[in-house]
């Protein structure tokens, strides 16, 4: 009995122990040769390939590994490189590649500024936003994909190639200079394309996999036959199979034009839309790949529900027509499970790493086709004990948030009566000035959390230092006559963690990593079940920093939808819900600073633009309740107590309307 076909659309590259970060940062201090840079990303790869074949996957991906983004990868592969680095038009070598992703400063009078970096649709990985211009040529300038294909193939291990897709490509960037139509640049464009197919066909590939996550996003017609035409045109050029790869979301309207495309597979979000209404028309001549495998959270698949997606496909389309793959690459996942030694052992059953994803992709291609083996019943016990456990269900908050009002998301007074009584209260001079709160953390703050956490400084020690550290930032505000002032935030580690690490529902992992941009990586909490505060969580110190000052002393909190956006978040309720039970949280703690005499509090919500839905017609609903879960942090304080805000790296137009 054969199995269903699997795919994987992309694995982690920053390896088990953050080896590439490390190296990468070793070579750009100089303390780490090309070569050997080369060799650990060689034996990540390696690591990587090995496992998929391993654990039996059909087809295993190269060229999704990077030495810093894969959008700057393809850059490089097209040759567009921004003219002020001066490049050639050859092979881009790691110093351009490095100084397009960092920028060049070895020389200040150079303007070799880095390219702009951005989120990759509605993830938090960051990518290199291509740069068009009216300058702007394409050339084939890296042999990066040809060699990883090569080097693979080495090893015994036949790969299919990843390359972002042309519309994608051109959809992703930005135009600069006099260029006013990036989609001008497709002729050129497919020019370049259609010389990579071809080589990768002189080396014998015969799958390619073209990821096409801009087809799930609103286009224009213009848009949608810049889509009909990149295909049309290369679908003659070759003989190698074109399997167009969605993710991030369902195609809608944009369905009609990519099922009518020349290519012989396409790739569904089946963790994001109704399979079941997007096979209703699904194309005779080509396979559906269903990404039932959410790469984007750490969650156990249910195999029933994913079961049942699959036969119901398999009966519409028959086995050979169906394929099972990952929602998306697993670089937004942690690698894997299996070091994670001090997770609750019932949180860690429902969790799902990179490497644990792989393996449920592999034992679910043999259970839609009949075979029968323990690891549905180990999956079905694990579901079970979720859905009833303890830990995650909190009668109490549960009936706290059933209890909301409709007035509990407004100030007691309209927005000018609680102006006047503060304008009357603080007396801030025409253009008063604060900042947004965390002063630096240096070396020396570094040094010794890490002493706290190791055990060679004691408590008293470390507090006695961050009290310190508070003195002196407090002095330095007043001694330039900022009106409202910080305590500087020495004792945070993270503006998400410090507050997860205090709130019932949260987990944290030893070795989550995941990869943001470059070397950059986090290690998002997890969102486990019902969350509530345990007691005040910064009270203590901003009372004791307005102890020094006759100054206003701000309070400083970490916004309800930012503290979601920037965790793994449990999947068995509405976002909406657990962003409403964090928002009761972060209230209780408003209403607290309040009583404790702080007057001027901030509830940062820098990742409220970040939340907002792919496709436009799905914004109205998230705005409401985004904003609702603001006003009912922040809802609970008298009309004197002043609420500030702040948003960074947000598109504001976008949602300026409704802050």
């Amino acid at each position: 009995m054969k199995n269903l076909n699997t795919s994987v659309l992309g694995v982690p590259r920053i390896g088990k122990n953050r080896e590439l970060k490390k190296a990468l940062e070793s070579y750009w201090k100089g303390n780490l040769s090309e070569i050997e840079l080369m060799t650990v990303g060689q034996a990540i790869r390696k690591e990587n390939w090995e496992f998929l074949k391993r654990k039996g996957v059909t087809s295993i991906p190269s060229n999704d590994f990077s030495f810093y983004d894969q959008v700057l990868d393809m850059s490089c592969l097209l040759g567009n490189i921004p003219k002020r680095f001066n490049f050639s038009g050859d092979n881009v070598d790691m110093p351009t590649y490095f100084s397009v992703a960092r920028g060049n400063t070895s020389d200040s009078n150079n303007d070799q500024f880095a390219s702009e970096m951005t989120k990759w649709f509605d993830t938090n990985y960051h990518y290199i936003v291509p740069e068009f211009d009216e300058t702007t040529t394409f050339r084939l300038s890296s042999q990066k994909c040809f060699e990883e294909y090569k080097e693979a193939k080495a090893l015994g291990i036949e790969t299919r190639p990843v390359l972002i897709g042309p519309f994608t490509y051109l959809n992703v960037g930005k135009l600069s200079g006099n260029l006013t139509n990036k989609y001008d640049l497709l002729d050129a464009l497919l020019v370049v394309y259609t010389d990579i197919l071809t080589k990768f066909e002189s080396l014998g590939v015969t799958d390619i996999q073209m990821d096409e996550p801009s087809a799930i996003l609103d286009l224009t017609t213009e848009e949608k036959q810049c889509l009909k035409k990149a295909y049309e045109s290369l679908a003659g050029t070759t003989a190698i199979k074109l399997h167009f790869t969605t993710y991030f979301g369902e195609l809608r309207d944009n369905e009609e034009v990519v099922y009518a495309l020349p290519v012989s597979s396409i790739q569904l979000d089946a963790t994001r839309s109704d399979i079941q209404l997007a096979l209703t028309n699904f194309p005779v001549d080509k396979t559906c790949v269903i990404g039932a495998i959410n790469g984007r959270n750490i969650w156990i698949n249910n195999f029933d529900q994913t079961l049942s997606v699959l036969k119901r496909a398999i009966t519409q389309l028959g086995e050979d027509r169906v394929a099972l793959s990952t929602s998306c690459s697993l670089l937004h996942s942690p690698i894997t499970l299996e070091n994670e030694t001090k997770l609750d052992g019932d949180i860690k059953q429902w969790l799902s790493f990179a490497n644990q994803k792989v393996e449920e992709l592999c034992a679910l291609a043999s259970l839609a086709v009949g075979e029968e083996h323990d690891a549905l019943a180990k999956n079905q016990r694990a579901i079970q004990a979720r859905n009833t456990s303890a830990l995650i269900h909190d009668q109490a908050v549960k009936q706290r948030l059933a209890s909301v009002k409709p007035e509990d998301f407004s100030r007691d007074s309209s927005f000018d009566k609680r102006q006047k009584k503060q304008q009357d209260r603080f007396d801030f001079p025409l253009f008063p000035t604060t900042t947004i709160g965390s002063f630096p953390q240096t070396a020396e703050v570094r040094q010794a959390r890490a002493g706290y956490k190791k055990g060679t400084l004691s408590a008293d020690e470390y507090r006695t230092f961050l009290q310190d550290q508070v003195k002196a930032c407090v002095s330095f505000q007043e001694s330039i006559s900022i009106d409202v002032l910080v305590h500087g935030e020495f004792e945070r580690n993270d503006m998400v963690e410090y507050f997860g690490e205090q709130l019932n529902g949260f987990a944290f992992t030893q070795f989550g990593w995941v990869q943001s941009y470059g070397s950059r990586c986090v290690k998002p909490p997890i969102i486990y079940g019902d969350v509530s505060r345990l007691k005040p969580m910064t009270v203590e110190w901003s009372t004791y920093a307005q102890s020094l000052t006759k100054q206003f002393m701000k309070g400083m909190l970490t916004g309800p939808v930012t503290i979601l956006q920037w965790s793994f978040v449990r999947d068995d309720q509405p976002r909406k819900d657990t962003t409403m039970q964090i928002a009761l949280a972060i209230r209780d703690e408003v209403v607290d600073l309040e009583k404790a005499g702080i007057s001027v509090i901030q509830i940062d919500e820098a990742a409220l633009r970040e939340g907002l839905p792919i496709r436009q017609a799905d914004w109205q609903e998230y705005l409401t309740w985004s904003v609702d879960a603001f006003r009912l942090s922040t809802a609970g304080v008298s009309d004197n107590t002043q609420i500030h805000t702040h948003m960074c790296y947000s598109e504001f137009n976008d949602i300026i309307e409704a802050i």
